[in-house]
């Protein structure tokens, strides 16, 4: 339950600390005392939307801390370990620091937070009534959701949904694998006659840049084998090596005669020869390296040309060939797969369906039992609320063949608002005073106590009083009993039904030379909870008689 409300520099309100405790508590004041600005806190400090219009004027920044004490077993302990929040203490609190540009910051236990995770434990811990969920009430295409939330079926309402998606998922993939098969189809012939073609060429990715290199190679080494060859001629024996052999053959027959003058020329001779059979080595070798076989480079040639021939007639570079081959035979292997894909497909879709129908029907039969449990509740409360000749019921058409997220039902409240009269939907068949009174009764059973929220109802009450507010007041005050409830109200029936009461006031005071309008809330002793009854009951002049009528209200209160 809530156990504390702190307020710093939110519009009016410039500090305000409030402890609550179990059972019912009331919030009474005139119109514009600030009870919007209480609400509007505590929503921030549940992760509602802000604006910087809620920092009180003249301040930086704004906060609202809420802070709660909740039982072992409630699943918001459960859900912060999944979100990986390492809490021990026994007490949660919520935190919401507003800047005034608009700018926000969010707190679990002093933890830093995201709004949404703030947003998702606020909805774990506290319910809101406000004076405009009749939307909800009287819109059919929400009815569902309140039954499911009634009975406790938000779990499998989830479960509905989730394999409603999944369903729909593979629908999808069916009616897209269907079209993706039959377009495959169309193109088998192509692609089949594309598949023989690459794997006949059977490219590799780097292959046009090492062919290429290659062919260069060898045109380079058929350009300058001639003159290699020349040069081999012009070194060998019928060139420079055979000429240098005479010379040494006819000094080598002079020598004798020369007295040693030709030793020089001889020793000079022999190396030359030695350098020349060294060059003419290095140049055979040349010769050899740079011998090109006509054939390969023809194959090299017609390899490429059949390689770019291939790649201009799918419009793409040699290098994506390889890649092109690979996703043709996957096509390839696709369009033959294609019945059993197609087989596959559509028994996902029809084992999607199935699983989601028997989980829609488990919901709607669980939808149909709740139904009687809601209808017999809100019959009972509708005497005390004048509406005892009125009925209520909780209409559901089921069709399996139109399911939808929700499930397969259709769930209208339905109500006849005398005896003998037709049924008809809730919001065009009751007048306007009876159909304030069907939302109440609604709201009163709707507000499931038994998973540990604290229940806030914010003028629910408008337009109704006597016997009629004294009735709502006793509900509200048996909700409380169950837990925690609170009420903003005008009504001072159900005011003097809440065991904790505050006035909420609005106040003027000089702050620095300047007049400072604060929003403040006081919890009311018992002669002041009299005096404030007594001012609701009156209006602004208090009567003796109006100040019997309040003792009188409390005295019928049962005590705590």
């Amino acid at each position: 339950m809530l156990r504390r409300l702190s307020v710093r520099d939110i519009v009016l309100i410039d500090v305000l600390d409030l402890e609550f405790g179990a059972g019912l508590g009331a919030m009474t004041g005139e119109t514009g005392a600030g009870k919007s600005i209480l609400l509007d806190a505590l929503g921030a400090a549940l992760g509602a939307r802000v604006a910087g219009s809620l920092v009180r004027a003249g301040s930086k920044n704004g906060s609202a801390t809420a802070e709660f004490e909740i039982g072992a077993d409630h699943p918001a302990w459960r859900w912060l370990g999944e979100q990986g929040y390492d809490i021990e203490d026994e007490t949660l609190i919520l935190r919401r620091v507003v800047g005034e540009e608009g700018r926000s910051r969010a707190f679990i236990n002093d933890q830093p937070s995201s709004v949404s995770a703030l947003r998702s434990l606020g909805s774990m811990l506290v319910e809101i009534h406000g004076q405009f969920d009749d939307r909800s009430l009287t819109n059919p295409a929400a009815h569902g959701l309140l039954l499911d939330a009634y009975a406790g079926l938000e779990g499998r309402g989830r479960a509905v949904r989730k394999l409603h998606a999944a369903w729909r998922e593979a629908e999808r993939e069916l009616v897209s694998g269907r079209a993706e098969i039959e377009e495959a189809r169309a193109d088998a012939d192509y692609v089949r006659h594309s598949v023989e073609e690459l794997e006949e060429l059977a490219p590799e990715s780097d292959e046009e840049a090492v062919l290429d290199a290659e062919r260069r190679s060898m045109q380079r080494a058929v350009a300058i084998a001639e003159d290699v060859s020349r040069a081999a001629d012009a070194l060998g024996a019928k060139g420079a090596e055979g000429r240098l052999s005479e010379a040494v053959r006819w000094l080598d027959a002079a020598a004798p005669k020369a007295d040693g003058r030709l030793d020089p020329a001889l020793a000079a001779l022999d190396r030359a020869m030695t350098e020349m059979s060294e060059a003419l080595r290095e140049v055979d070798a040349a010769m050899e390296a740079l011998a090109v076989d006509p054939n390969v480079l023809e194959q090299i040639e017609e390899r490429l040309f059949a390689l770019r021939g291939l790649a201009r007639k799918h419009r793409m570079s040699v290098t994506d060939l390889a890649t092109l081959r690979a996703k043709m035979n996957e096509r390839l292997a696709f369009i033959e797969a294609g019945e059993e894909r197609l087989i596959a497909l559509q028994t996902a879709a029809r084992q999607a369906r199935e699983a989601y129908l028997a989980e829609a029907r488990t919901l709607s039969a669980a939808r149909a039992k709740a139904a009687t449990g809601l209808d017999r509740a809100v019959m009972k409360e509708l005497p005390p609320l004048k509406l005892e000749r009125a009925k209520f019921r909780t209409e559901i058409a089921t069709d399996e063949e139109g399911g939808t997220a929700e499930g397969i039902d259709r769930v209208s409240f339905t109500v006849a608002t005398n005896p003998g009269s037709p049924f008809g939907p809730i919001d065009k068949t009751a007048s306007g005073g009876e159909l304030s009174r069907f939302l109440l009764a609604l709201k009163v059973c709707l507000a499931r106590r038994e998973d540990g929220k604290t229940i806030i109802f914010d003028e629910i009450d408008r337009g109704v009083g006597g016997a009629t507010a004294a009735a709502i007041g006793v509900r509200l005050r048996r909700l409380g009993e169950a837990g925690q409830a609170l009420v903003i109200t005008h009504a001072p029936q159900v005011a003097a039904e809440a065991s904790r009461h505050w006035r909420i006031n609005k106040a003027v005071t000089k702050q620095k030379g300047r007049e400072v309008t604060t929003t403040e809330v006081v919890l009311l002793s018992e002669k002041e909870r009299v005096a404030e009854l007594a001012r609701m009951l009156a209006g602004e002049t208090v009567t003796k008689e109006a100040r019997e009528a309040a003792r009188s209200l409390l005295k019928q209160v049962p005590a705590a």
